[in-house]
C-alpha cells in the first residue's frame, strides 16, 4: 500500500483549528463539583486510637502513634502519600469520625520527605 504524503499534512491542519477537548487547569470550583477525593484530614479530639482506619488501608498508608501519657492519651496520625491509593476505606472504617478526605488533590512532590506527613 502506498503512503500518500498529503494525508498526514492534511489531517495536521484540520487539528490546528478545532476546539480544544480539554479544560484549562487550574479551573477555580472544578474539584468541589465533582467531589474527588483528595488528601485526607485528621481529628485528634475525637481519636480514641482503636487503629481500625490502620487495620483497614489496604496500602499500608496510616499509622496512628499515641504521642500522650497512659491517663491523658492524644494521638497523631501520620500518612504516606506515596502508597496512599485515596480509596477512603479508612474513612468508611472510622467510628468516631476522625478521618476525612478533602478534595485538595494537588499533592505532587519533589522529594521523598514531602510524601510522608502528620496529619
Amino acid at each position: 500500500m502506498k503512503k500518500r504524503p498529503g494525508v498526514v499534512a492534511g489531517y495536521a491542519m484540520k487539528q490546528l483549528f478545532r476546539k480544544p477537548a480539554t479544560i484549562k487547569y487550574p479551573q477555580g470550583d472544578l474539584v468541589i463539583e465533582h467531589n474527588y477525593r483528595g488528601k485526607l484530614s485528621y481529628n485528634p479530639a475525637n481519636c480514641i486510637g482503636c487503629n481500625l482506619c490502620v487495620r483497614d488501608c489496604p496500602a499500608d498508608a496510616l499509622e496512628i502513634i499515641n504521642v500522650g501519657t497512659k491517663e491523658n492519651k492524644a494521638f497523631e496520625c501520620h500518612l504516606s502519600l506515596g502508597h496512599c491509593v485515596f480509596c477512603g476505606q479508612c474513612v468508611d472504617s472510622c467510628k468516631k469520625g476522625c478521618l476525612a478526605l478533602t478534595p485538595n488533590i494537588e499533592l505532587a512532590g519533589l522529594k521523598k520527605a514531602d510524601f510522608k506527613m502528620k496529619l
